[in-house]
């Protein structure tokens, strides 16, 4: 029978490398909904290239669950631990995992990316990610917003349309939880 984790907080749980779709399989055959965020890209090998996808934070997934009761979790084959502070798990801000599955259901090409702490704050005014802030790069001439997890000091880049973007400040952004937030 399905426990009701929708009331709970989201976790980062820390998986071994490779091991996150296994982990996350388990998870859900113990009746959770962990939340493996991935991106597809391509991969040579001898005789072919091949589209593969990868996690987008190697070696996490996230998943709701009662903190009291996080043992299930702990004893999962290929998890490792809870991710938080020493030995005191600490949630994830909701509109973290709220921007990056609004980043996952938006089918843009997207792709894992350096953790950012300083750069121009923008704010989504049209297409699929319309209402998300975050920070924009140009590289290579194409444009990505980029969402960080504070927690896991990890960030996400997605492509988007420079005309989509108006800034936010004038100011760089030099410390924030979150560089991508849901406008409500």
């Amino acid at each position: 029978m399905k426990e009701d984790n929708s009331n709970f907080p989201w976790f980062a749980v820390q998986t071994r490398l490779r091991y996150e779709q296994f982990a996350a399989e388990h998870l859900r055959s113990k009746g959770y909904d962990p939340f493996l965020p991935v991106y597809t890209c391509r991969r040579r090998w001898s005789d072919r290239i091949k589209k593969v996808d990868l996690p987008l934070f190697p070696g996490y997934l996230f998943c709701k669950f009662d903190l009291q009761n996080r043992l299930p979790i702990l004893v999962t084959p290929g998890v490792i631990q809870v991710v938080g502070s020493g030995k005191c798990p600490v949630a994830v801000d909701d509109a973290e995992i709220a921007a990056i599955q609004g980043i996952i259901q938006s089918g843009l090409p997207r792709e894992p990316w350096p953790f950012l702490q300083v750069g121009q704050r923008v704010r989504i005014a049209s297409g699929p990610l319309s209402g998300y802030e975050g920070i924009l790069l140009n590289v290579k001439g194409n444009h990505r917003l980029v969402l960080s997890v504070s927690l896991l000091r990890r960030s996400v880049a997605v492509e988007v349309d420079r005309a989509w973007a108006s800034p936010v400040s004038s100011k760089p952004v030099t410390t924030y939880s979150a560089i991508l937030d849901h406008a409500s």
